[in-house]
């Protein structure tokens, strides 16, 4: 009997100090080899973490860009003379930092915002000429706005879409250029006409001016 309480005395010592030692080592690199089974946490949940991470701080980057763009916009003032010429074309409406910010307040009252974020994710595409960085930006692109499982997809016919799929195999900075004009002539026959319609146009005309006035 004495021998046999001694024997499991040492089982149980030596189970004590494997789980201590498990306890006690790093998760680190090192470990993650012998460990893949038994710590499946620290080495696929937290390597899967880590990608997410980095995909979200990418996109996350990419998309501050775009919203410091407009941000630099929202602090343009426009003059009443340039607010009126608005109302001359869209081209004027789209090539006034003031105008892109102003309709696109605009669009998102309708609920289609992801025409103009589109379509300046685009223009940021076109001034990219590192190639690492032009294929990263169309990857996202594509995810954000063309695939049909985002939800800020925009509205692209088949021919557009087939275009894009191809361009798709070598990425350019060019690789949007069709649907881009596509959605610029959506927001131009479609959402345009009823913005200088809006009370949000007439409103902010009339402000600049009284304020023209009064000065």
């Amino acid at each position: 009997m004495g021998s046999e309480r001694m024997e499991m005395r040492k089982r149980q010592m030596s189970v004590q100090q494997e789980t201590a030692s498990a306890v006690q080592a790093p998760h680190g690199a090192g470990n993650r080899g012998s460990n893949a089974c038994c710590f499946c946490w620290c080495c696929c949940c937290s390597c899967s973490w880590n990608d997410e991470g980095a995909e979200s701080a990418r996109r996350t980057s990419c998309d501050a860009k775009i919203e410091g763009t407009t941000n630099c916009e929202e602090s343009l003032k426009p003059t009443v003379e340039e607010v009126r010429a608005w109302g001359q074309s869209f081209d004027k409406l789209m090539n006034s930092p003031a105008g892109r910010n102003a309709f696109r307040e605009f669009l998102r009252t309708e609920f289609s915002e992801e025409n103009m974020l589109f379509w300046l994710a685009c223009e940021d595409l076109k001034k990219e000429t590192n190639k690492s960085v032009v294929e990263e930006k169309v990857r996202l692109i594509y995810e954000d706005y063309v695939s049909i499982l985002s939800p800020k997809e925009v509205s692209l016919d088949s021919r557009v879409r087939e275009v894009i799929n191809r361009n798709m195999l070598e990425p350019t900075s060019h690789t949007f250029d069709d649907a881009q004009l596509q959605i610029y002539t959506l927001m131009q026959r479609d959402s345009y006409p009823r913005y200088m319609n809006s009370s949000a146009y007439t409103s902010l005309l009339q402000l600049l001016s009284e304020q023209s006035v009064e000065s």
